[in-house]
């Protein structure tokens, strides 16, 4: 008689799930949430809802990008905010010289705080969080001194196009960010830079060892960050027309590293992933704006974000440790 040998019925195979959930959890939530609004929320797929929410996107998208190359140092940045006041209390100064002078100052501002930055992590040693929470206070304060805590409103017609013009229909705000994307994909992939950065957030003492300019390299990364930091504030200051040091940028620093956490850069550092950062901010812009479509209150957001910041550091760690 002839014994069948029987096959193991084959169940949920839990570790390819979870090697799974860091590169695509984000893009699948994504589809979810979005599935969840056509079916619920009324009036979700119209245009001008669907502008608002890539304008209200574009700059978190574009903080972010610098954010996930810091990260990818295993650093932070808790000053991008801040650098985004400093921006818009600069605009109105010197928008009588011209758009383009007036964002060049401010891209120069933002380079200074980026070198301020870099030097103090890479050259004096401080801790990226220690030393970016001098500027998260101290630029913050530098703006307002500039700006004299005043509103100023914003009449320059080319430059409100920047943030509120449209072109091939699409928002202006939304072809730089989709812009920026692209040269920070290029420069993570393609470039000795972007792979010298990954080398040093994987293991820097090793980098060091290797030869690389670890030094440059960090200080150019942070410069990077705070340079996009200086463009997400001039064009904030575009889409509402006015300048105000108080408001602008204020706590962006959280939602863009909770976009490079869900879009998968481990904290870690040694890794950067553009898209995912991408995604991870229409993540959270999709989560708030639903939130906010179904009179859910405030608090009620800020917990459930908490909750997918949680989440996305566990699978990050628990594919670490594997």
């Amino acid at each position: 008689m002839t014994t069948l040998a029987k096959t193991p019925a084959r169940g949920v195979d839990l570790a390819k799930i979870k090697s799974w959930l860091p590169t695509y959890g984000v893009y699948v939530a994504i589809a979810l949430l979005i599935l969840f609004n056509i079916v619920f929320t009324p009036n979700f797929l119209t245009w001008s809802n669907l502008r608002i929410q890539l304008i209200q996107v574009a700059p978190i998208v574009i903080v972010a990008l610098g954010m996930a190359l810091v990260i990818g140092t295993e650093g932070i940045d808790l000053s991008v905010g801040s650098v985004m006041a400093l921006a818009a209390a600069l605009i109105p100064l010197y928008l009588g010289y011209g758009v383009a002078g007036a964002i060049l100052i401010s891209l120069v501002a933002g380079l200074a705080v980026g070198l301020v930055n870099g030097t103090l992590v890479a050259r004096v040693g401080l801790q990226p969080i220690v030393a970016t929470l001098a500027l998260f206070v101290g630029g913050r304060g530098l703006a307002l001194v500039i700006s004299g805590g005043q509103l100023k409103d914003i009449r320059n017609a080319d430059f409100i196009f920047l943030g509120s013009g449209d072109l091939f229909g699409l928002p202006v705000l939304v072809w730089i960010a989709a812009v920026l994307v692209l040269i920070v994909a290029f420069l993570v992939r393609r470039t000795v830079f972007g792979r010298r950065l990954l080398a040093i957030g994987g293991n820097r003492k090793s980098a060091e060892l290797a030869g690389l300019p670890v030094q440059r390299v960090l200080i150019t990364v942070y410069v990077i960050c705070s340079v996009l930091a200086s463009i997400a504030g001039v064009l904030a200051v575009a889409r509402i027309q006015s300048s105000d040091a108080s408001a602008v940028g204020l706590l962006i620093e959280l939602s863009a590293i909770t976009a490079v956490v869900v879009g998968g850069t481990p904290l870690t550092g040694g890794k950067v992933r553009v898209l995912g950062t991408v995604a991870g901010a229409l993540l959270m812009q999709l989560v708030v704006a639903t939130m906010i479509k179904h009179n859910l209150q405030p608090s009620t957001t800020e917990m459930v974000q908490a909750v997918i910041i949680l989440i996305a550091v566990y699978v990050a760690r628990e594919r670490k440790t594997r």
